[in-house]
């Protein structure tokens, strides 16, 4: 499978600052229990109240203005990219910018003013994953902490992706980093995002959720990125609800939850426009549907790949900096704003 969000993080890591558009976004010992530990469901508790926000990279280049984005759409929610490791298990912003400080923790503040909020999201495609720098559950739940506590956050992201996702012994001490971040912080709405094919997560993706259940972690949102197929023109807005299936139906078997519980502890996080692969595209109206289809079945979340992108391209523009459809500005932003489950 080809894995969300990843050529465009590849590339843009390798881009400067110059650019004249918008730009995006970045062997341990197992522990704990593991995947084949008998199952210890949580109790199943109410999802989240369709916690939502489109990412907002702010790694360089130009990004909108979120209070701006704000007054222009009636949002109120953000997903803050992306925190990684600093080489090791310390967290910053794309593993080089402090958490406090400087423009990321102003935008928070400037979000925050003006009534909003946002989920803080860890990892991604590129840069160095605490999951893997970080030796122990314990430990990476510690460089968790750090960030919660940096911004005494109601949520965050865990966006695992490549070699983080990969490998099954990070995968429990992510899980397992979790559980420790749940027991320590009450209320805390903690999501999970992945990859997946068109009719649901792969092995890994699967393995990823079974694990969480056996360990009896309470995720309040298990979310897949329902593009980067590979699979040349695809309707993207059936292939999101089946993908959105399928993980609805991992869930439901994992936790012992009815379809309707299982749906409500689900979501996706698609991506606005052109997608990294040839002949995928994410039309308007694609995007209206599958949020019509969110709000039927009350997904716990809903997100996209991202504002930075959420504008049509000008002259000299480039697939980093724009949807690569004709669109108004923060049209996919608009649609998404207000979706409360």
């Amino acid at each position: 499978m080809k894995m969300s969000k990843g050529s465009k993080r590849t590339r843009r890591l390798a881009l400067t600052a110059t650019c004249a558009l918008i730009a995006t976004g970045g062997a341990a010992t197992l522990v704990a229990t593991s995947a084949q530990a008998t199952p210890t469901t949580p109790k199943a508790t109410a999802a989240a109240s369709g916690q939502t926000g489109p990412y907002l990279y702010l790694g360089w280049g130009s990004p909108p203005k979120a209070t701006d984005v704000m007054s222009a759409t009636g949002t109120t929610q953000f997903t803050m990219a992306f925190i990684l490791s600093d080489g090791g298990c310390n967290p910053k912003w794309d593993g080089s910018r402090a958490l406090t400080g400087g423009n990321d923790q102003s935008t928070i503040n400037s979000i925050r003013s003006a009534g909003g909020d946002v989920t803080v999201s860890f990892g991604g495609w590129s840069g160095n994953k605490l999951g893997e720098k970080c030796s122990s559950a314990s430990a990476l739940a510690g460089a968790y902490q750090k960030v919660i506590d940096a911004y005494k956050l109601k949520s965050i992201d865990i966006d695992i992706e490549a070699s983080e996702f990969e490998n099954a012994t990070v995968r429990q001490r992510v899980i397992d980093a979790l559980k420790i971040v749940k027991q320590k912080n009450s209320g805390i709405k903690v999501y999970v995002t992945f990859g997946t094919t068109t009719s649901g997560p792969d092995s890994n993706g699967k393995d990823l959720v079974k694990r969480g259940a056996a360990s009896g972690v309470d995720v309040d949102g298990w979310a897949v990125m329902p593009f980067d197929f590979g699979q040349g023109s695809v309707d993207m807005a059936a292939a999101t609800k089946s993908a959105v299936d399928g993980l609805k139906n991992t869930v439901a078997s994992a936790y012992g939850l009815s379809s309707d519980d299982a749906y409500r502890k689900v979501g996706f996080s698609s991506m606005n426009g052109k997608t990294d692969v040839a002949g995928e595209t994410v039309t308007l109206d694609n995007f209206k549907s599958v949020v019509s289809y969110a709000k039927s079945h009350h997904l716990a979340r809903v997100s996209f790949w991202s504002l930075n992108r959420d504008r049509k391209c000008g002259s000299g523009g480039d697939a980093d900096a724009c949807s690569g459809i004709d669109q108004g500005t923060y049209d996919f932003t608009k649609v998404l704003a207000g979706y409360t489950g």
